[in-house]
């Protein structure tokens, strides 16, 4: 099993400002690629085209030796060769991807302690949120914050904190026991996504040195 990422990159290709591919790349410039994992979101692809853009950010990726999540898609990202996959409630179970892929690194979404202690088998970490209010997560209702977090630290999967994290609150969400942020907008929908991204890491592990 490996550890969760310092820095979660989820992708929203709507929100870029270039072609998704060259967004993560300079998203990536001057980043440690040890701390960093990405996710490539994009539900509304077919599995073919998923599966060609995929392809793009998966060579940016091992350029800097980051590694490389599908959403959901098992199929797909086994036949892209990436480093794992994202789970999500409907997605299979991260024990049944274990089976069949032993190496995979494997994240699930995770909205309670409840379903940290029901997806942890077979998982590497666990996103869990939404820790404050954010659009991409307002179909779940209102933010969790960390309401039953010290429940779901006690399963030993570490988490993620998701949704609505920025500079402003990154340092906050450490103390509470998570492991890794993960991001959208705050990195997508920034003119300069790299430096969004190297000012987040260093918010969240400043934590560390307080």
């Amino acid at each position: 099993m490996r550890g969760a990422p310092a820095l979660y990159l989820i992708t929203d290709r709507r929100a870029c400002a270039r072609p998704l591919p060259d967004e993560i790349g300079r998203t990536l410039e001057g980043l440690d690629g040890a701390h960093v994992a990405v996710q490539l979101r994009e539900k509304d692809l077919t599995a073919r085209e998923l599966f060609r853009v995929g392809g793009e950010v998966l060579s940016v990726c091992r350029r800097y030796g980051v590694p490389l999540l599908i959403n959901d898609r098992v199929d797909v990202a086994m036949a892209l060769g990436a480093h794992g996959v994202h789970l999500g409630g409907g997605s299979l179970p991260a024990c049944e991807v274990r089976r069949i892929w032993p190496e995979a690194f494997i994240g699930v979404s995770c909205h309670s302690a409840a379903q940290v202690h029901e997806r942890a088998p077979g998982a590497d970490f666990a996103t869990w949120g939404p820790v404050f209010a954010t659009p991409s997560k307002a179909s779940y209702g209102p933010p969790v914050g960390t309401t039953g977090l010290d429940d779901a630290l006690s399963v030993g999967l570490p988490l993620v904190a998701l949704g609505g994290i920025d500079e402003a609150n990154a340092t906050g969400v450490r103390p509470g026991g998570f492991a890794g942020i993960a991001c959208i907008r705050a990195v997508f929908s920034s003119p300069e996504p790299h430096r969004a991204a190297r000012r987040l890491l260093a918010a969240f592990q400043a934590a560390d040195r307080e």
